[in-house]
């Protein structure tokens, strides 16, 4: 799986990584090489299924909806 990642410089110094697929995924380093390590492990964390996402109603639907 290939995610884009954005990397900007952050006004104290050092790198904020944002990831614009995953709302909320964030995270920061000293240098571009930490931020991209740092967010390596925060787009992981995100993406880590919990048990309590996976529990649905039987009578639950899968519906899709454009926006």
């Amino acid at each position: 799986m290939r995610i884009k990642v954005i990397l900007e410089p952050s006004e104290e110094g050092g790198y904020t990584a944002i990831v614009p697929s995953l709302p909320g995924c964030i995270s920061e380093g000293d240098s571009k090489e930490e931020a991209l390590k740092n967010i390596l492990e925060a787009i992981e964390l995100y993406l880590e299924p919990v048990e309590d996402d996976q529990v649905f109603a039987q009578s639950s639907e899968i519906v899709e909806l454009a926006v």
